[in-house]
């Protein structure tokens, strides 16, 4: 299978993004996850559908002029629909994990009638949370952690706020790469994303339907919380997708299936 690599120039940003497959424009988006961490799931849709991925703004790929620029729901949202422009897109169905899902959110309230059906899974959104305030001093203190002891410091909190077994954090040395996203992370994108309140009433409103993903093995994550305080604010019920937080990367041909049925059922 081709996958076709190209560069989108935007203020301030060049954006990297990737097309495989042919048939019904799908958009798969991750925060901070680059385009890399999809490229199995994305070449499990490409066999029925035109699939793009990308590197969001300051991850790998997508460079930034100013590097301090914090990343925000609403600017990855605004390149998404960039992405669109450049390839005469109108609309397109989404994909979003976590951040991605956040960001994919972003996206329908912000560009009304680019999206036919978000599938927002695992959105990290604290916010809507009973104990939000707490959340958002733990989001706090991870940061801190970073500035103060460093990446892996950071990281480890991250982990265990999130809800994941010590045996979550990823195997052997990261690369210089992941090093250099994983401080980006907590240093510009981390507080943003999580302190973004969906839009609830221009979700609603939206003509693009809105699917909350969950992951069947998820129930001790936060971001199982999170998504179904959203789900219930919008009036629906969650899928359940196969795995975890990260189902796409463990069991990818079924979670692929499941999402090719939500994506059929709108």
């Amino acid at each position: 299978m081709t996958t076709t690599t190209h560069t989108l120039k935007r203020p301030g940003v060049r954006l990297r993004y990737e097309v495989r497959g042919s048939g019904p424009l799908l958009v798969v988006t991750g925060a901070p996850m680059a385009a890399a961490e999809f490229a199995s799931l994305a070449d499990a849709m490409a066999a029925d559908h035109t699939v793009v991925t990308h590197d969001p703004r300051g991850i790998s790929g997508s460079v930034l002029d100013d590097p301090t620029q914090d990343s925000t729901p609403e600017l990855r949202a605004d390149d998404l629909a960039a992405i669109l422009d450049a390839l005469g897109a109108e609309s397109a169905d989404v994909f979003g994990s976590s951040g991605g899902a956040v960001t994919g959110l972003a996206l329908v309230a912000r560009h009304p009638g680019r999206v036919r059906t978000l599938v927002a899974h695992e959105p990290p959104s604290l916010e809507l949370l009973p104990d939000a305030a707490e959340q958002r001093a733990a989001t706090d203190d991870m940061i801190e952690t970073f500035h103060r002891d460093g990446l892996e410091a950071a990281f480890g909190k991250f982990m265990g706020n999130a809800g994941f077994d010590d045996e979550a954090a990823p195997p052997g040395e990261p690369s210089e790469q992941s090093l250099a996203d994983g401080a980006r992370f907590f240093a510009h994108e981390l507080r943003g994303t999580t302190r973004y309140v969906p839009d609830v009433a221009a979700l609603r409103a939206a003509s693009a339907r809105v699917v909350v993903g969950i992951g069947v093995e998820s129930g001790k994550l936060v971001t199982y919380r999170t998504s179904v305080a959203l789900a219930e604010l919008l009036g629906t019920v969650p899928a359940e997708f196969p795995g975890e937080h990260v189902g796409f990367m463990e069991a990818t041909g079924e979670f692929a299936e499941v999402l090719r049925k939500v994506l059929a059922d709108g």
